[in-house]
């Protein structure tokens, strides 16, 4: 299946019935913009229920045939390393905290709105290759600015990049389509259609 017919296939996007009942019960909505899942996602991290969500992205995901799976330090680690595991390739993730890699590298200022500040990712292009294909993994979709840096840095390396794939999206963000917008087509398992009155409102299964 090349991009242009993926960008609507459908099932890329349909809503994971586990995932969407646990954060209408579970997450902490604070005013219009933020939700909070971290209690089973992205701090305190459940292993059952994150390889549950991994392999489901796998099975969207695998008919791309990715030769590696690309996420970015640190959040991404975990999905990124089930979906790895699940399709038999290997995991590299781009660095943040400690961005010294081994040379030659490739590398992207990500702005910060929301948090102040700039974000620095580094990637060695000694495990990005030309030829690679790259399916990028992440858990939240929102703005899109770390996705799209992934594109290009991969891209930079000579790899393809074949699809991004989340666990959840927020659909009032504009990363879905900026992601779109670099030809990739995009795979999630819970999509936020608004934060209102303390509530996430999503898509249903």
């Amino acid at each position: 299946m090349n991009n242009a017919a993926a960008l609507n296939t459908p099932s890329l996007t349909a809503p994971y019935g586990p995932l969407v009942r646990r954060i209408e019960a579970e997450a902490t909505v604070i005013g219009d913009q933020i939700l909070k899942i971290d209690h089973f996602l992205n701090h305190r991290i459940e292993p059952a229920f994150i390889t549950e969500m991994g392999r489901e992205l796998a099975r969207r995901v695998g008919r791309f045939e990715p030769s590696v799976i690309l996420t970015a330090e640190a959040s991404g680690i975990a999905p990124g390393l089930v979906v790895a595991q699940a399709l038999g390739v290997p995991l590299v993730y781009a660095k943040k905290y400690a961005p010294q890699v081994e040379s030659p590298a490739i590398a992207r200022i990500i702005p910060s709105p929301t948090k102040g500040g700039e974000t620095k990712l580094v990637l060695s292009q000694r495990y990005i290759v030309p030829g690679d294909r790259v399916v990028i993994v992440d858990d939240f979709l929102s703005n899109g600015r770390t996705a799209v840096a992934l594109i290009e840095m991969a891209r930079e390396a000579g790899a393809e990049v074949l699809c991004a794939s989340f666990i959840v999206e927020k659909r009032f963000k504009q990363g879905h389509g900026a992601i779109e917008a670099e030809g990739v087509p995009v795979s999630t398992l819970a999509q936020v259609e608004a934060l209102e009155n303390g509530r996430a409102v999503l898509s249903q299964p």
